[in-house]
């Protein structure tokens, strides 16, 4: 029996008890009942405290409501008790044959289970990458591509559509200085001094001169329009190479180039005069941000006629707003701290309403050791670690699980020698070999004949470890719906965690198959049911985080 189905157990309760005079509810039965596990196992499987919160709209005393809705709770197959404690609050415990159901139901789902409707026709765009077409992907930009991946992967678990969306940036003077980098060393010279100086820059060089034959003979404008735009979309291919090695793929790239191109940034601008929040100064065109809390008003449109980064800020948001989507939400790194501001005054200004249509994140620093030392340089990209070396120093799956683990506004300090190691101690690991231990177990039941079916007795797993581990297992999809509603994936791993340990302490009680010459019994067949379950779970968990599910280690 799920959280959920006692959920609508209690409002069915409360239901009767109103349909038949005994309770006088004004507002009428609430829809759902939450219903939680308690700290302290002796209290029972679940609590809940909706006696608390309606006694006084009901005029009774909370200890009475709660008392008249335990007697009724008890009525249902899959209540075996329900006592009042405390003020009012509502101990229950389910009965061994609707708690053990819940391992066939798990079985029946498969794949599905954990997944839900409750953001059904919600329309997401999540931005989680804006990096420069200009070299490789660094540390920074692998924090988010794992969890912005697995926050798109949660989202859409609740039934929401998501969008991954990459903003490119891919217009200013930092193009004009990369195609000068590569121009100068394809001619065997040193990049400008504000250019791009990685080995990465020769390579790319290379590639170009190959791609295009006769380009060193060009004249120098043309040189270097050629080196820009090859280099550009050869440097964006690789990212997105990388990207998808990660396990990482994004629906859209948007160009920021492209919302010049299109006229985009007139019309977003075409929208501020609607709202009334431009105005101009001083030869220059504002918008008025400190109506809605910002520290100073934004300047869009400089006096020589420039356009600084917010005009195309503020057009690229009205653009994914015209494209139906709500919410936008934005994973930004630490150093965009004082853009939280300005784009929620910007939100606002075009009339929408920050925290509901816009959504900015911030996350934290990474820093990552090996022997000690941190790793802050690379022989191919210069002054950065890229993604590429990340994924070839620690693998896809540690790499991952790791960076999704955390909240995203904790920094981080990470050891390549935990990352990577085949201990418990390694969460990824501990997971991962718990989900391939329930894989040999049902390997070993198919050798010996027993197969997993809805033919079993859900009564027989009525012990502690196993209503431990039932209790467990129905936890996922309730997890699933908090982490994305919160934008907080890292729930998921941590739930992952605790479910494995629970499975092992299962497992060193409770035997599963039998032994020797041993028959196969009614409680063989449940537990077996019960492990696939698990197997079940944990896959699915694995598989919200981007992290494969393992069938021998």
């Amino acid at each position: 029996m799920t959280p959920e189905q006692l959920s609508s157990a209690l409002v069915a309760a409360l239901t009767r008890l109103v349909d038949d005079g005994r309770l006088t509810l004004p507002d009428g039965v609430p829809s759902t009942v939450l219903v939680e596990r308690p700290k302290v196992r002796e209290h029972g499987d679940y609590a809940t405290n909706i006696a608390l919160q309606l006694a006084k709209r009901a005029g009774v005393n909370p200890r009475d409501l709660a008392q008249q809705l335990a007697e009724e709770i008890v009525t249902d197959d899959g209540v075996a008790s329900a006592e009042v404690a405390g003020p009012g609050f509502l101990n229950l415990r389910v009965s061994a044959g609707a708690q053990g159901a819940l391992a066939g139901q798990v079985v029946t789902a498969g794949d599905s289970y954990g997944r839900s409707d409750v953001n059904a026709g919600q329309k997401v765009n999540l931005e989680f990458i804006s990096a420069n077409p200009t070299g490789p992907l660094h540390l920074g930009h692998t924090r988010w591509a794992a969890v912005g991946d697995a926050m798109a992967r949660v989202i859409e678990a609740t039934g929401a559509e998501v969008t991954r969306e990459f903003y490119v940036n891919d217009r200013g003077n930092q193009m004009d200085v990369f195609g000068a980098s590569l121009m100068a060393r394809a001619h065997g010279e040193e990049p400008p001094d504000d250019g791009y100086h990685g080995a990465y820059v020769a390579d790319l060089a290379a590639k170009v001169v190959a791609e295009v034959p006769g380009v060193l003979d060009q004249p120098a404008d043309e040189q270097l329009v050629t080196f820009r735009e090859t280099g550009y979309r050869l440097q964006l291919a690789e990212q997105q190479a990388e990207l998808d090695e990660l396990r990482t793929h994004f629906d859209v790239w948007f160009s920021e180039r492209s919302l010049h191109d299109s006229d985009s940034v007139e019309h977003g601008f075409d929208r501020l005069r609607e709202q009334g929040r431009l105005f101009e100064a001083d030869g220059a065109t504002w918008m008025r941000t400190t109506d809605f809390g910002d520290d100073k008003d934004r300047v869009l449109v400089r006096s020589n006629g420039e356009l600084t980064y917010f005009a195309s800020d503020t057009a690229y948001y009205v653009n994914k707003r015209e494209r139906g989507f709500d919410p936008c939400i934005y994973l930004l790194g630490a150093d965009h701290h004082g853009y939280v501001g300005r784009l929620s005054a910007m939100a606002a200004c075009v009339g929408d309403t920050p925290g509901e249509q816009l959504e900015v994140l911030i996350g934290q620093l990474v820093k990552i050791l090996q022997d000690g030392e941190e790793l802050k340089l690379s022989k191919r990209a210069g002054t950065i670690v890229s993604l590429r070396e990340l994924i070839d120093l620690i693998g896809v799956d540690p790499l991952r699980y790791t960076l999704i683990r955390y909240p995203v506004d904790s920094p981080l300090t990470l050891d390549v020698a935990d990352m990577t190691s085949k201990s418990n101690d390694n969460p990824v690991y501990y997971v991962q070999y718990a989900h391939a231990r329930l894989a040999s177990i049902l390997r070993n039941a198919a050798d010996l004949g027993i197969t997993v079916d809805g033919s079993y007795d859900a009564s027989q797993l009525s012990t502690e470890r196993e209503g431990d581990l039932l209790r467990a297992l129905a936890e996922l999809p309730r997890v699933v719906a908090r982490a994305a509603e919160l934008r907080e994936p890292h729930r998921v791993a941590r739930y992952l965690e605790d479910t494995a340990s629970t499975f092992h302490k299962f497992y060193d009680t409770c035997r599963v198959l039998p032994q020797g010459d041993e028959d196969v019994t009614d409680l063989h067949r449940a537990r077996l049911v019960l492990v696939a379950a698990t197997r079940q779970v944990l896959a699915n968990g694995l598989g919200l985080l981007g992290v494969s599910a393992p069938e021998r280690m």
